[in-house]
């Protein structure tokens, strides 16, 4: 998968277990919504200072939205 859309998907996951709409993860991070919406598409391509935001404002460490899980073809 591509690294883009993990992270979205990773982003998005995180989001949801705090019961946050985007809009509440833009007022948390300080970016705008439809970048948030870019991003948990894997349309846009954050820079890891981006990351740093976001996993601030999620509350977790900028690893999680990193995580790429298992390797796939097991």
């Amino acid at each position: 998968m591509d690294i883009r859309k993990q992270v979205g998907l990773n982003v998005q996951r995180v989001r949801r277990t705090r019961g946050w709409s985007q809009e509440e993860l833009a007022f948390q991070s300080g970016l705008h919504r439809t970048y948030i919406s870019g991003i948990e598409r894997g349309t846009r391509n954050p820079t890891v200072t981006v990351l740093k935001e976001l996993a601030d404002a999620l509350a977790v460490p900028p690893r999680t939205l990193l995580d790429l899980g298992s390797p796939s073809g097991g």
